[in-house]
């Protein structure tokens, strides 16, 4: 096989995962603007939207292994190949948890919010551009791009210990807020494990440019 297809190969491969990371993006965007809008269809939208992504999961899988066989790539481009594999698997759990999201919109349908949701949207604009760094710093091949996602990545955290801390206020105070408080406090989490995802594909990235171990997660 010619070095330009081998080359072209891998620009297809570039564009199937960042086009997998674009449908997880949205999402989780559209999981939480269900649960904020109380958008029963738009919640189910994501639940049955995620076949999709698991299906370009599966066909970039294939991508890489086909890559890997026939043309036993050295040094740089096994990193390259490696690394999408290593992306994908976080970009796939990103969107199992998104559809964890989803489902609560539909577990606590028709039941009035105990509070405007205001920090778990901000925990996902984190996330969001958590992801969208580390997508742009593949494609671009820049790592220092990922560094910032230490301090987002601890804005989420500390988030999350905000909502918990709410929550468990509700609960101590009315016994009958617990079911629907355990959802949300929920909701805050599987968005703390999202940004915890998008910083190992940070992490990824260093690794595939650089050759080098970055923690990120600290």
């Amino acid at each position: 096989m010619a070095r330009k297809s081998y080359s072209e190969q891998l620009a297809v491969l570039k564009e199937d995962v960042l086009k997998m990371g674009t449908m997880v993006e949205e999402a989780i965007y559209h999981a939480v603007k269900s649960l904020k809008q109380r958008d029963d269809e738009l919640a189910q939208k994501v639940v049955d939207g995620d076949d999709a992504i698991d299906d370009l999961m599966l066909e970039i899988e294939d991508c890489c292994i086909s890559l890997l066989a026939l043309q036993q790539p050295m040094a740089r481009d096994l990193r390259v190949i490696t690394t999408a594999i290593k992306i994908i698997t976080d970009l796939e759990r990103m969107a199992d948890l998104a559809v964890d999201i989803a489902k609560v919109t539909l577990r606590i349908s028709g039941q009035t919010l105990l509070k405007p949701l205001i920090d778990v949207p901000r925990m996902m604009e984190i996330t969001q551009k958590m992801t969208r760094i580390s997508l742009d710093a593949y494609v671009q091949e820049e790592p220092e791009m990922v560094l910032c996602l230490i301090d987002y990545d601890h804005e989420v955290d500390d988030l999350y210990n905000q909502v918990f801390r709410e929550l468990l206020v509700f609960m101590m105070e009315d016994p009958h807020t617990i079911k629907q408080a355990a959802q949300l406090l929920f909701v805050a989490r599987y968005l703390e494990r999202i940004a915890d995802h998008a910083t190992n594909v940070g992490e990824s990235v260093y690794y595939m440019v650089k050759g080098e171990r970055k923690e990120l997660n600290l």
